[in-house]
């Protein structure tokens, strides 16, 4: 029997059911292969968030009904890729809990394997909404029914009862959010303009990790430019945030006119676009102005920022270019020679 060195080899070798998430920058599914191809040094991990690749494990192990969820933030190196030790030693935690037997894991062993989680250096907290969320797409994917919050926000942003927003859950966004089909999301974008700000704010930041349609992401960048027009940083930002799953031709249109505006592009807005709407930044001519209003914001952590995408297998060549031929009298070029005195 071959030994097992890996979390893959963990999740493959015990039989259990497993359904891994991104929780770095979005909440999305990622599949057994990527985390295999990323712990045996083959790939870089896809979506890093500050220097960690950050997963969500939703599994049900041996007799265990309900499923078990672990929150890890694997450590990186400086190319994105796994750094091995602190993974190894979970292993090995891992193992010795088990008594290295994973092929018939009884009740008692999956409330041990759980247990693991309150003590390990690893373990981390997700936001509260990346929390909602996870559970939103976890309980689609495992067949079972959405939250009992769903049902007041559905009649809510459906406009068919009148029900104090006051009430409404931020897990039943998520679960609309998550769900969230072609006629909802018709419905919502005619919605939108009157919402509360509160109930704004917390349905953006749902609505995020998800694929929005033509006519939502219209409505979200009208919302969102009346926001910035009423001095509302953050229903603004949240708005741009949300954009981060619309078209690219809508995305990259909005985020291209608020680049062109050096007075739009706060720390807040260039936050935004970078958690959210990295992928958006795979272009030519908007990743270049994207770094240079990030150099140009006095109160920006340029390097940070620029370090964090440059940690993106897909952005991590154009963002070191971009860095490389800069000239030395550009924004770049003075933010990165001030880093050197």
């Amino acid at each position: 029997m071959q030994p097992i060195h890996t979390l893959h080899d963990f999740f493959v070798r015990s039989g259990a059911e497993v359904w891994l998430y991104h929780l770095g920058r979005r909440v999305e599914p990622c599949d057994l292969a990527t985390l295999a191809a990323f712990e045996s040094g083959e790939s870089p991990w896809p979506a890093p968030w500050r220097g960690e690749a950050r997963l969500g494990l939703v599994f049900r192990l041996g007799d265990v009904h309900d499923p078990l969820i672990w929150f890890l933030a694997l450590p990186l190196d400086e190319q994105g890729r796994l750094d091995p030790a602190p993974r190894d030693a979970f292993v090995q935690r891992l193992l010795e809990t088990l008594g290295r037997s994973v092929a018939n894991v009884g009740r008692d062993d999956g409330e041990a394997v759980d247990n693991l989680m309150k003590d390990n250096p690893l373990a981390f907290t997700p936001s509260l909404p990346f929390q909602a969320v996870l559970h939103a797409r976890a309980s689609r994917d495992l067949g079972l029914p959405a939250s009992q919050h769903l049902e007041p926000v559905e009649a809510y942003l459906s406009g068919q009862q009148a029900i104090d927003w006051r009430a409404l859950g931020l897990q039943g966004l998520a679960d609309f959010a998550v769900r969230l089909d072609d006629e909802a999301a018709a419905r919502l974008a005619e919605r939108l303009p009157a919402l509360p700000d509160e109930v704004l704010t917390s349905l953006c930041y749902c609505l995020e990790h998800v694929a929005i349609g033509d006519a939502l992401a219209r409505a979200l960048r009208a919302r969102g430019e009346a926001a910035a027009d009423a001095g509302d940083v953050e229903g603004f930002c949240v708005c741009v945030r949300a954009m981060a799953g619309a078209a690219p031709e809508l995305a990259g249109a909005w985020y291209d006119a608020l680049l062109a505006d050096r007075g739009a592009c706060g720390p807040d807005l260039l936050a935004a676009i970078a958690g959210r709407g990295w992928r958006h930044l795979e272009d030519a001519e908007r990743l270049p102005r994207f770094l240079e209003r990030l150099a140009q914001c006095e109160t920006a952590d340029f390097m940070s920022v620029a370090r964090d995408l440059a940690l993106i297998p897909r952005l991590r060549l154009p963002v070191l270019m971009t860095l490389r031929e800069a000239e030395p009298a550009s924004p770049i070029g003075r933010r990165l020679a001030a880093l050197t005195r």
